[in-house]
Formats: C-alpha cells, structure tokens, sequence
C-alpha cells in the first residue's frame, strides 16, 4: 500500500504520475474561484496563530465540528485560539473520508513540513509549532501565495462591494494579480430578508434610484461594469437549483415591485430568478465573461 500523502498522493497510474510530475507539478497556478479575503491579502498579513488561518472563517470545518458535538464557544465563540485548535484536532480524525482530513494534512505537509497526523494527541505540539512558523516573514498571505507559483487569484465579491483592496493590490504587485469575481447571490434571493438589504448598498453604491426591474438590471450593469475595469472577467452563481421558467418583462417587475412592498410566494421568486439569471447573462457575455455555477451547494 502507499503511504498516506506521498508524492503520487491520487495519482492512480504511472500515466498519471507522468503527466503530472514531468509536465503539470512545476507549473503556475491560475485560481478563478476562491474564498481568500482581499483585504488580508492585500496588506500582507501576517497571522497570530493557526486557528486564524483555519478556523476564523471556514465554515466547512465549523459544520464538522457541531456534528461532533463541539460547543459553539470554541467554533465562533469567545474562547482562546489554542483551546478552538485542541478542539478542531479531537474532530479530524473523524473526518476520515471526507476532503477536510486531505485538505489539513496536505496543508500541514507542504506549507509546515509536517507529516504526523492531526489528532488531540499532537494537538498541542501542532499549534506550538505552526503557530511558530506563521510569525515568519515568509508566512505572511502573499509569500504564501509565492511559495505555490500563485500566478493569478480570482477572489468572491459581492456587487457592491467597493473593491478598494483589489486596487491597492494591483498598484502593489507586478508578480501576482488579484482579479475580483461578480457574485450576485443575494440579488438572486429575493425572497429571503436581506434581500432588501442588498437592494439599498445597491442603491447607493450606484446612487441611483431602484424602484422596478429595469433600475434594478441597468443598477447590476454598472457594478458589472466596475467589476470589469478592475480586470474582472468572472461571475459566480451559487444556487440550490437552476431553474427556468417563462417570463415576461411586466410580470417579473410586478413581481419584484410587490417584494419592494412586502413578501411575495415561492412560484414568483422561481420567475424572478429565471428571469434575473437570463438578464445577467446577457450583460456578461456582452463583455466576453466566464459565467460559473455552484448547482446543489449547502
């Protein structure tokens, strides 16, 4: 049997162990979908502990956690970073099977140079010594990034969002780009409660009035637009299904005017999204962009 993690790690056949070491292992890599926060990258952070790398914000390893009855106070909760880290190393090896226990050990392997498996055991000793190592200049969010031949970043951004970090970015680095990626969600929702919310930061964000479906799209248009100046050429679409249904222009601004007034049934938020989704479309492949979609993502 190989050993777990080695350096044909799913390379299943000697083709593949070709392919990838003689051709694909040395090349640079072009990441068009991440979670990466701009503005940490842009100031070249360099991070307190372990558990901020990987437990501030990854909810993949939140969710593991709560299903193997961690209290919540170690997950988002007060407690110390080396307590939240104890305890996600008690989880790991629960997640035998699942990507987490890859994605941990290839991260401790090739960024830390560690091979011993995480678990509550070792725990202590890993935090110690990660913990170490992140305080080194080499460590901070961009020489991270360097030591993998990170050629190009394409980041999540919500339509309003005012992409201040990509253009500190961009007059920083002539080796990297960080491109923003269009992701309109929450637009897309217009029967949850924020999507009122969404509404005004696009309002004002384009100080324009949005009072019907045609100052909403030409509103989305001009975020596009913005998107595209800062080297966006991306939108991201993450939905439980993907429907499509007939529309009519007149019934979907009824539509989305009655929701500026109060709620609206499942059936008009299903016309809404097809319609919206079709209107979107269209502006991006006006400017030649890639459209993307996360089908069945909880």
């Amino acid at each position: 049997m190989k050993p777990f993690l080695n350096k044909h790690f799913l390379l299943e056949n000697k083709t593949a162990e070709h392919l990838y070491h003689q051709y694909a292992a040395d090349l640079p890599i072009i990441d068009y979908h991440n979670h990466l926060p701009p503005d940490e990258v842009a100031a070249d952070k360099i991070f307190t502990s372990i558990t901020e790398v990987w437990l501030k914000g990854d909810h993949y390893k939140w969710r593991a956690m709560r299903a193997n009855g961690i209290d919540e106070q170690y997950i988002t909760g007060d407690a110390d970073d080396k307590d939240k880290f104890l305890k996600w190393a008690a989880t790991v090896p629960y997640t035998m099977r699942n990507p987490l226990y890859h994605w941990t050990h290839l991260e401790l392997q090739r960024y830390f140079g560690i091979s011993d498996l995480l678990n509550e055991t070792n725990g202590a000793a890993i935090f110690e010594k990660t913990t170490a190592q992140l305080q080194q200049e080499n460590f901070s969010t961009q020489n991270l990034l360097k030591i993998k031949k990170v050629e190009v970043i394409c980041t999540t951004d919500d339509p309003t969002d005012s992409l201040e970090h990509h253009q500190t970015f961009q007059k920083q680095s002539k080796e990297m780009k960080m491109l923003p990626t269009f992701r309109p969600d929450k637009f897309l929702q217009i029967e949850k409660p924020a999507f009122l919310d969404s509404i005004e930061k696009l309002r004002i964000a384009t100080n324009r009035p949005i009072n019907n479906l045609r100052d909403l799209v030409e509103a989305l248009k001009d975020r596009i637009d913005f998107f595209h100046s800062l080297g966006g050429r991306l939108a991201d679409h993450g939905l439980s299904r993907l429907h499509g249904v007939p529309f009519t222009d007149n019934e979907v601004d009824t539509i989305f005017q009655k929701r500026l007034r109060g709620d609206i049934f499942h059936g008009e938020a299903i016309q809404f999204q097809s319609a919206l989704l079709y209107y979107l479309g269209r502006m991006y492949h006006a400017k030649g962009w890639t459209m993307q979609f996360h089908l069945g993502a909880i």
